[in-house]
């Protein structure tokens, strides 16, 4: 059925319409073949960035807003001791201009617009532009609870599609450059981390109750065959170790890699909560495909919008491509220099591999590279009298012995996240769960809101504690009879 008048269609099909036309300059430098690829990851990458700008706007305030667990405003300030330039350009952040809550806000929902507009393909490189540049402020301000491995892993790709829109295959392959060693870093990671789970392949007989916040799937996995644990993990260092070479060979050899990494994610999908992270790197897969494969799978009217006919890349697109690509490949070198001879290169150098780790546009990757055994939980508990303890309740990590456990993908809770690393380290090492503890005995609105239960509504609790406590699954029998999900055992007061 042929499209109807573009003035009757909303505005993503309008757009759709009108993309691209063989007089798009802008993307008259990609390769005829990859167009459609460019343009579907493009719209992805605008629905993962506005997961993670929605994700985050429900939680900043409480997070790092004036009457928050890490205030940015005192972080700043904390910071002007330091030579104007420094604080600019190591700690990059729209928040110099204006730290209110407001403005906390105010980036969240520009970012999330940003996004749709790429989403709808329209003002797309602005749309790129912004959106990085607004969640780099966010995860700069955010400290503690924006430093994960995905922050930086959605910051690069965003960076890298700013330089696809000028069309060089070059930035195809940078792509195909970053999930091969994204993928490749997480199993060496966990080879040279001398962790005795990964080596002797009895990681997963622990990762579905041990991993941060697990899925419903996970406690059905956690009772599987020793057996298939053991298989599971030789599959996991055989995609993470060996797949990745196949992303540079023909295009059978990159089908096989890309179907082997969707597998993998799909399957944490499945059994973990980890943000938009799975899905990203999901996302990345699609850059190994070629046109020709994703015309398959696309609505035949579509695909004949997005694929046409395109001329050859041109050499300024090649010129910028290829002096990215350079610093790329310089960085990662000079990485590896550093790591084998643990020398600090020239003051230059050293400079520029700040800048680009502030900005996140060249990270280092190696998920998981370290499997705990035992699942510590920390529960915090107050009282007026200092004999009688009530437990605040969190909304997504494990306290209630029936708390079911659910699905949160794509949103990831920053403050349950931070409460299992918390519980994994020393009572005096987590500044921010001091600040937390305090504005707990404040009463701030603004944290209360990052949890499910306040057992104190009226007015604050003259005492805290923080209990610790080791947490187990319970037995299906014994779930299906009792209702708990969980049994806990008290070690001691944190």
């Amino acid at each position: 059925m042929a499209l109807q008048n573009p003035a009757k269609q909303n505005l993503f099909w309008h757009r759709i319409q009108q993309w691209p036309s063989s007089e798009s300059k802008r993307w008259r430098l990609i390769p005829a073949y990859q167009t459609n690829v460019s343009w579907l990851f493009l719209r992805g990458l605008g629905l993962i960035y506005f997961a993670a700008f929605a994700s985050l706007a429900v939680q900043i305030e409480g997070l790092i807003g004036s009457a928050g667990i890490l205030p940015i405003a005192a972080k700043l300030d904390a910071l002007k001791s330091f030579p104007e330039f420094d604080q600019y350009w190591l700690f990059p952040t729209l928040f110099w201009l204006n730290s209110s809550n407001f403005a906390l806000s105010l980036a969240c929902s520009s970012g999330m617009i940003a996004a749709l507009l790429l989403i709808l393909n329209y003002g797309e490189r602005a749309a790129l532009i912004a959106c990085y540049l607004f969640y780099l402020s966010l995860t700069t301000a955010g400290q503690n609870f924006t430093a994960f491995q995905w922050d930086g892993f959605l910051l690069e790709a965003g960076f890298l599609g700013i330089f696809l829109t000028w069309g060089s295959g070059i930035i195809i392959f940078l792509y195909r450059w970053l999930i091969a060693r994204f993928m490749f870093m997480g199993g060496v990671v966990k080879l040279a981390s001398g962790d005795p789970s990964w080596a002797n392949l009895t990681a997963l007989n622990y990762h579905y109750l041990t991993q941060p916040l697990p899925s419903p799937l996970a406690y059905y996995a956690y009772f599987l065959p020793g057996w298939f644990h053991r298989a599971c993990v030789a599959g996991v260092f055989f995609i993470e170790l060996v797949v990745p070479f196949f992303v540079f060979f023909p295009h059978k050899f990159r089908l096989f890699a890309a179907w082997s990494f969707i597998a993998l994610q799909g399957s944490i999908i499945a059994t973990g909560n980890y943000g938009f992270f799975n899905l990203l790197t999901i996302l990345l897969c699609l850059f190994l495909f070629d046109g020709r494969d994703i015309e398959k799978i696309l609505p035949k009217q579509l695909a004949a919008k997005i694929s046409p006919q395109l001329p050859r890349a041109g050499k300024t697109a090649h010129i910028m491509a290829g002096i990215w690509a350079f610093l790329v490949f310089f960085t990662a070198a000079t990485h590896s220099w550093i790591y084998h001879t643990h020398k600090q290169p020239a003051a230059p150098i050293n400079n520029l591999i700040n800048t680009v780790s502030a900005f996140a546009v060249i990270n280092n990757y190696g998920p998981f590279a370290i499997m705990t055994t035992t699942r510590a939980e920390i529960i915090i508990e107050g009282s007026n009298d200092g004999l009688h303890w009530l437990e605040y309740g969190f909304k997504y990590k494990p306290d209630r012995l029936t708390k079911p456990l659910r699905y949160n993908i794509p949103h990831q809770p920053r403050l349950d996240w931070q409460m299992w690393f918390a519980a994994l380290t020393a009572p005096e090492k987590p500044f921010w769960l001091r600040r937390f503890l305090y504005q707990l005995q404040l009463g701030s609105p603004a944290v209360l809101a990052l949890l499910a239960y306040n057992p104190f509504p009226d007015n604050p609790p003259k005492y805290l504690r923080i209990h610790l406590y080791r947490y187990t699954y319970t037995s299906p029998k014994l779930r299906e009879t009792s209702g708990k999900t969980w049994q806990r055992q008290s070690l001691y007061i944190y």
